[in-house]
């Protein structure tokens, strides 16, 4: 067969499919060999228009970066729901990509000199109140960025922004109409409003046995607990293995020599530079060509400072003569540092190719601090090799602890192992525990794990932060079950005179507004219930010394007109009802001065403008062909 296979890999028509193989390598990239087998794997398309996998991957991993910076120090990655994040920016792209579209069908653009002005006045590239190249390059690195997806991502938003500041900046509201939401706004309200507590109509409700056990008769499929595990685990804890560590004054000395190395090896270099960019304008053989020319001239005599102030296209560093100012190792790119410390003082690189185009790299100085002596960096250096040991130790343990709690069908051996005590928590659900382990979002996910429960395995070791892992196991396992009436008659009871109690005030409530609308006085219709009336209260939109579920119903009601009276209920957040008479609406006058008039008009034109937008954003969407892999 092999045979075969070679004798007919030397044939005519073989040769040609190889021929046309490397042609088309040549022509389009080993990408176009995949897609004649393959389709796309873009998870989705508007209007024809893909947004690529590679798209979705960035964005979604900006999201989560952004979230765990939200949830602080201590966040934890597995809290992060990955599917829903992922959906979420999916729903994001997809609207992005239909507002570019529509941008781009009415000619809207950003230059590359207003993206590089962006840049420059970015207040987080900046060091002592002026762009650095370098402070860029590192907050680009940091966020996950390189300078050429932050350009694009920058061109997106700002050519989406374009439309929507044309929707915002050109919508307005004429005097009459600002006349009339500054009055609506200002207006207030006379009313008398009183309160009927759920927990005094509450106290007059009661519940017989015979009740509750015909809730219970009826409600008893539903009535199921949870299911719940208790496990056992042994932790192992960093810190504890800190406490065993000690440092020899030879192992000080050692460090204390290493550090010495390192620190005559990373002198820092004062260097400047000359950028010859590569641009979607400007490829790479023209800014080759362009920076060789400056190279020549600055060898016949020219001042590197001047040339870099005339022709780099560095907008950050060109006004200084390029300088970058002094620094060490792993602030620039490797290729830009590779040269920085292989010239001489005051020499000039040849053409040094990075992500950003072309430089031509000066240095002028080298400068090295002066070393601390020993007894000043003792507790630093000490602490340094406790960090090394701990860490070694905590390695090792973990390979350890591995290796004994898979092969062990319980944990008492790998206990006597670990040296470790075997610890327990409460029965809990898959919405965690109270303690600190039990709680843990993958501890519960491996608790409630077939493996844990049917297999009854050792767990894998879970980590829980940086200093600590545990591995768990299942102590007992409470399948789902229905209570029993003396689980839950309390429960029951509750809620039969949370009902009743609801009933009776909707009721009390229901009548005291009918006498109310017929005329009954306000004093003694609240006193027909028993409660205490607040009477000729002057109600604003912005009033906190009242519920505000009275503040809102005020406002919903009606103006009175000829003598009706206009009265109301309303459920309040902790069960209770209040009953609302509403008296007089006062409608004030409005003098608005220029500069309040002004104010005013921008702000309901911004707000009427925001709303007019995100009306065009639904159309777009709605109207978009979008089609979901």
């Amino acid at each position: 067969m092999l045979q075969s296979i070679r004798d007919n890999s030397q044939s005519i028509v073989a040769k040609v499919i190889v021929g046309l193989i490397i042609v088309t390598f040549a022509l389009f990239g080993v990408e176009s060999l995949v897609s004649l087998t393959s389709e796309s794997d873009a998870p989705a398309t508007v209007n024809g228009e893909e947004i690529s996998r590679q798209e979705l991957y960035q964005a979604t991993e900006l999201q989560r970066r952004q979230l765990l910076t939200q949830m602080g120090e201590n966040a934890d990655p597995a809290l992060l729901d990955e599917g829903m994040i992922s959906s979420m920016v999916l729903d994001s792209l997809i609207e992005q990509k239909s507002l570019l579209l529509a941008a781009k069908d009415k000619n809207l653009l950003i230059s590359d000199r207003m993206i590089d002005q962006m840049i420059i006045n970015t207040a987080d590239f900046h060091v002592e109140g002026k762009f650095n190249r370098n402070q860029f390059e590192v907050a680009l690195r940091n966020a996950g960025f390189s300078p050429l997806m932050y350009r694009d991502l920058l061109r997106k938003e700002r050519v989406i922004e374009q439309e929507r500041n044309a929707y915002q900046l050109s919508s307005f509201t004429i005097p009459q109409e600002l006349k009339r939401i500054v009055a609506l706004d200002r207006q207030t309200r006379d009313i008398n409003y009183f309160v009927l507590p759920l927990a005094d109509v509450a106290r007059q409700v009661t519940v017989s046995e015979d009740e509750i056990k015909a809730k219970y008769e009826s409600e008893r499929s539903s009535l199921m607990t949870l299911e719940q595990v208790a496990i056992e685990y042994l932790l192992l804890d960093k810190n504890d293995l800190r406490e065993e560590a000690e440092v020899s004054g030879d192992e000080l000395a050692s460090e204390y020599d290493q550090y010495v190395a390192s620190f005559q090896a990373e002198e820092e270099r004062d260097v400047a530079h000359i950028l010859v960019e590569i641009t979607p304008k400007q490829d790479d053989s023209a800014a080759l060509e362009k920076i060789s020319v400056l190279k020549a001239r600055i060898t016949a005599g020219e001042d590197f400072s001047a040339v870099a102030v005339s022709d780099s296209e560095d907008v950050g560093s060109a006004a200084s003569g390029g300088k970058l100012g002094v620094n060490g190792k792993g602030v620039f790119s490797a290729p830009f540092e590779r040269s920085m410390y292989e010239l001489a003082v005051n020499e000039v690189s040849e053409p040094i190719r990075t992500e950003f185009g072309y430089h031509l790299i000066k240095l002028n100085a080298i400068s090295q601090k002066e070393i601390a002596s020993i007894t000043e960096l003792k507790y630093k250096l000490t602490d340094d090799i406790l960090d090394k040991k701990v860490e070694t130790a905590y390695v090792e343990r973990l390979e350890l602890m591995a290796d004994v709690t898979f092969s062990s069908g319980d944990l008492i051996e790998p206990s006597e192992v670990m040296g470790l005590t075997i610890l327990s928590s409460e029965p809990f659900d898959r919405s965690g525990g109270k303690d600190d382990i039990s709680k843990n979002a993958k501890v519960v996910k491996a608790a409630f794990s077939n493996d844990l429960i049917k297999e009854k395995v050792n767990s894998a070791l879970i980590e829980l932060d940086k200093e600590r892992t545990v591995v768990v196991r299942i102590k007992t396992h409470l399948e789902p079950r229905e209570q029993t009436f003396e689980e839950v008659s309390v429960q029951l009871k509750q809620e039969l005179v949370q009902q009743k109690g609801s009933d009776l005030l909707e009721s009390k409530a229901q009548n005291a507004v009918e006498q109310l609308i017929a005329g009954e006085a306000f004093d003694r219709v609240a006193a027909s219930v028993g409660a205490k009336p607040q009477d000729n209260v002057t109600v604003s939109r912005a009033s906190s010394d009242l519920p505000q579920e009275v503040r809102n119903r005020t406002f919903s009601l009606v103006k009175p007109v000829g003598g009706k009276v206009v009265a109301s209920k309303v459920v309040m957040n902790g069960g209770g009802i209040a009953v609302v008479l509403l008296n007089k609406v006062n409608t004030p006058e409005i003098e608005l001065s220029q500069a309040e008039s002004k104010s005013m008009a921008n702000f309901l034109g911004a707000r009427s403008g925001q709303q007019e937008y995100q009306a065009l954003v639904s159309q777009l969407k709605s109207a978009a062909e979008i089609e979901r892999k």
